[in-house]
């Protein structure tokens, strides 16, 4: 009698695996694997960090550039009830060995060239035991072997392992602010708020039962989906398994960072179907490559352009248009860490970033102890499957994760407005909103403003401490080679969208505005240069 399948992430990847065992799943530069040879191996990393004594519970940390191996860490992970971590391979030493210890290692998997810093940080998780290294010449920490080694030496079974719903998933996260800090979500929760329960490429939407993941898979409308984002992130890990969950065949960029030319050469080589992006960060440099190179790309396999994580400019949008078959959608979602999918959405014809439905699952509270009325402003909260909180942080989770009207709601942070029409108008993030004098200005919908200036390259708006108004808002500004820097033409060009009293009363240029890996503004930087510029 076969075991009863459960919303544990490696059970419901063993559904596709069977349903579609030898086709093409995962590609990540000249590495092309199988569903069948995914799970193979990733459990045979899952014997080997068992022998090494990885259990239930115990975190295994991954510090590695975008591979292949990335996805089968997390499925030998999810085999042995065991927790994957994420970690940002831009990190300094120092801020390694704060997450190494917050995140309590008990293994921990890398890539050969980020050894050094490995080296540096490990004395922060003397809980280690289990160390392997992806690629490269043979390991220099002592303990440590070679990835492809671990899986060639492992034997067992792991057929006594009880799987279960509830198992843990740890998601880190470095926000704009603070150290990092860690996301606990249960396998199911995050099956369904960050994946879409199976139901984002089928009619029907989220299964009900595991088993039904089977007709998804073979019903869905087949994909070849590009994250470019890496997989160190969210945004990058989350799009990769939900096409994975869906038994499409996903590309990885094997590339650290993101080269347009390079992600314009794989769209067409592969017939890419769907790629996802982060915002204008991503956006603006694949226009700009697309202006300069009139032609080079034949686009007409790309039926969507999905973007998350960070404010996709409208007249980027629009732009791109122009050299995009006329079926290609673009699609502006909405979600975090914390609460998983938000919504989709397009934005406001008057004010806001984008305009989402309200739900049994999305609304607007107001102070965080009630449900907006229309009309009133408030905070974006999500309900429904959350996680469970912080890792080790329990004064956050209360902060973050509260009751209202008798439903948990997580607090996403981003400053909406229920709508007459019932619908969500969101305009931004909370942390970076300017009170100027007495009024409040939202720095994402000034910087859409400030990059529409065709001279403009990137902006990111800060709030700067102003005598007069308490806080005057101010744009950090990076131009196009051989613009001229005009402050004031950039100040009439902005007033035409938004009104005056959010228009920068400075602008601060700078060769190029400073962004985290993953293309969201880094706004610590950006306050700091403002400051200095304006001082000096």
């Amino acid at each position: 009698m076969s075991r009863k399948r459960t919303y544990n992430l490696s059970d419901l990847f063993q559904i596709v695996v069977e349903t579609k065992p030898d086709d093409e799943a995962l590609v990540c530069g000249d590495k092309r694997l199988t569903y069948r040879q995914i799970e193979e191996r990733s459990t045979q990393l899952a014997l080997w960090l068992r022998a090494k004594g990885i259990v239930a519970g115990d975190t295994v940390g991954i510090h590695a550039f975008n591979c292949s191996e990335y996805v089968e860490i997390c499925m030998a992970a999810f085999k042995l009830k065991a927790i994957p971590v994420n970690i940002n391979f831009r990190y300094t030493v120092e801020e390694l060995r704060y997450l190494y210890d917050n995140a309590d290692l008990k293994a921990l998997i890398y890539s050969a060239a980020l050894e050094p810093l490995a080296e540096g940080a490990m004395s922060s998780a003397p809980g280690l035991r289990a160390i392997a290294s992806i690629g490269g010449a043979k390991p220099t920490i002592k303990g440590t072997v070679n990835y492809e080694d671990a899986l060639a030496s492992a034997s067992g079974s792991l057929d006594d392992i009880v799987l279960s719903d509830d198992d843990l998933m740890l998601l880190y996260t470095g926000g704009t602010t603070g150290m990092p800090k860690g996301v606990i979500w249960p396998h199911k929760a995050i099956f369904y708020a960050g994946f879409g329960g199976g139901g984002n490429f089928h009619p029907d939407g989220p299964i009900k039962a595991p088993e039904e993941l089977v007709s998804r898979v073979k019903e869905g409308f087949y994909m070849k989906l590009l994250p470019t984002a890496p997989l160190m992130h969210g945004a990058g890990l989350w799009a990769t398994l939900i096409g994975l969950y869906a038994g499409h065949t996903v590309f990885i960029n094997e590339n650290p960072g993101f080269d347009p030319v390079h992600i314009l050469d794989k769209i067409v080589k592969e017939e890419i179907s769907c790629m996802m992006i982060v915002g204008d960060a991503m956006g603006i440099p694949m226009l700009e490559t697309l202006k300069a190179n009139p032609g080079r790309w034949d686009l007409s396999s790309l039926m969507a352009i999905s973007s998350a994580g960070a404010l996709f400019s409208e007249h980027v949008q629009n732009a791109l248009k122009e050299f995009l078959p006329p079926y290609t959608r673009i699609i502006n979602s909405m979600g975090s860490s914390e609460t998983g999918q938000a919504g989709t959405g397009a934005k406001p014809a008057t004010e806001g970033l984008i305009s989402l439905a309200r739900n049994e699952t999305t609304d607007v509270a107001v102070d965080g102890v009630r449900f907006a009325k229309p009309g009133e402003m408030g905070i974006l909260v999500r309900m429904g499957y959350l996680p469970l909180g912080y890792f080790k942080d329990p004064k956050k989770t209360a902060e973050t994760f509260v009751m209202i009207e008798g439903k948990r709601c997580s607090i996403s942070g981003d400053n909406a407005r229920l709508e007459e029409d019932g619908s969500i108008t969101v305009f931004g993030r909370n942390s970076q909103c300017i009170n100027t004098g007495g009024e409040k200005v939202f720095t994402e919908e000034v910087e859409e403003a400030v990059r529409s200036y065709n001279g403009v390259v990137d902006a990111v708006v800060v709030g700067v401490p102003d005598e007069r108004w308490g806080q005057k808002v101010v744009a950090v500004v990076a131009l196009r080679p051989g613009v001229a820097e005009d402050a004031e033409a950039i100040r009439v060009h902005a007033r035409q969208h938004i009104a005056g009293y959010k228009v920068p009363k400075d602008i601060v240029f700078v060769p190029e505005v400073l962004r985290t890996p993953v293309g969201k503004a880094d706004y610590r930087w950006a306050k700091a240069a403002a400051e200095e510029q304006l001082q000096a």
